[in-house]
């Protein structure tokens, strides 16, 4: 067979043909009585496998490895192509986001797509310094996925606080790609996903803490329930009592309880929650009241409450307002726990000055 005739059959012109011959990777099995390179059917099969290694990314150097080295064995290869494949398709995909983010800035000439450009590499800059700075000079041509994807994978703390703030700042809605985040496989990406959610205002944020509140993940529940505690949101109570008993930011537990409890009913609703974790049956909550364990009669102890989460529980009680908190005060007094009971009687001495 022809050259022509092969180039038509095999789809390979008959210059790409003749390189192939050039670099010794195709040898025409004989000529024609006027000179004319003639195929045969085993040349025509070296073709197509010579097209089906390139197809699949092999330099021709490497094809000739594979097609004439006997000892030639292809995985090494093979996972080196899916190496190049891989790091090709996220190069691709990087260019291809950027170019997507550039668009959505709907830039009016070359100057503002410059301008982007120019940000979006300093919130990907190595530096923390740089990235800090392309977060506080963030502007409205910055789109707010690129703010969004630069605060969930942001490992410097000052570096983070900025980038929230800019998100904040920018008005943008990237709530639901924040709360996205909350599903990730990655703990620390979680937890920034909630902390920037607990700095956006407005309802659809709040509405994703609400959710965060039965989140897997405590830290997220913890993050969401001290920023909803802020916001007047009384679902956070149980979440926040059990922040107090397990001993994770306390401290600001006890505190955001103290700003819920600004009603009656809400502050006996948390004086409730604390006295049963305690295990006493003080308070309004008293037909509610755990089985007494250990301790003198009229006094209990919650059988799975540790004595320090009990002392912790007592102290939360102090800026909780009302009668309920009072009355559990006055039985912790007497408890038998020695921590306890002197850190409930600091804590009636203090409610008497006031």
């Amino acid at each position: 067979m022809l050259i022509g005739e092969v180039a038509r059959r095999s789809g390979v012109s008959a210059r790409m043909l003749r390189h192939y011959e050039s670099l010794g990777l195709l040898r025409p099995s004989g000529r024609t009585g006027s000179g004319y390179r003639e195929y045969s059917g085993e040349d025509i099969r070296r073709i197509f496998h010579i097209e089906s290694l390139r197809s699949l990314g092999l330099s021709l150097r490497e094809i000739g490895r594979a097609l004439d080295d006997p000892g030639f064995t292809p995985s090494a290869l093979v996972d080196d192509l899916i190496r190049q494949t891989r790091e090709r398709i996220a190069a691709e995909t990087d260019l291809l986001t950027r170019l997507r983010r550039i668009d959505a800035a709907e830039p009016a000439g070359w100057e503002d797509v410059l301008q982007v450009v120019a940000v979006l590499q300093a919130l990907g800059s190595k530096s923390p310094a740089a990235r800090q700075r392309a977060a506080l000079s963030a502007g409205d041509e910055v789109p707010v996925e690129a703010l969004v994807e630069a605060v969930l994978r942001e490992t410097e703390p000052n570096v983070a606080g900025a980038l929230r703030w800019a998100l904040a700042r920018s008005g943008a809605d990237g709530t639901a790609l924040l709360a996205k985040g909350l599903d990730s496989p990655v703990p620390a990406v979680r937890e920034r996903a909630v902390r920037s959610l607990a700095e956006l205002a407005g309802d659809e944020p709040t509405a994703h803490l609400r959710d965060a509140l039965a989140h897997p993940d405590v830290v997220v529940r913890g993050h969401a329930a001290l920023a909803l505690g802020t916001r007047g949101v009384a679902d956070a109570i149980p979440v926040l009592i059990d922040m107090i008993v397990d001993g994770r930011n306390d401290t600001d537990a006890a505190d955001a309880l103290s700003a819920l409890a600004s009603d009656t009913p809400t502050a006996d609703r948390i004086a409730d929650g604390l006295v049963n974790r305690l295990g006493t049956g003080s308070g309004a909550g008293a037909a509610q009241r755990l089985p007494e364990v250990g301790g003198p009669a009229g006094h209990s102890t919650h059988g799975t409450t540790e004595a320090p989460a009990r002392v912790r529980l007592t102290q939360s009680l102090a800026d909780i307002p009302g009668d309920t908190a009072s009355r559990a005060l006055i039985e912790l007094s007497q408890d038998a726990d020695r921590a306890v009971a002197v850190t409930a009687t600091y804590l009636l001495r203090l409610r008497d000055t006031h």
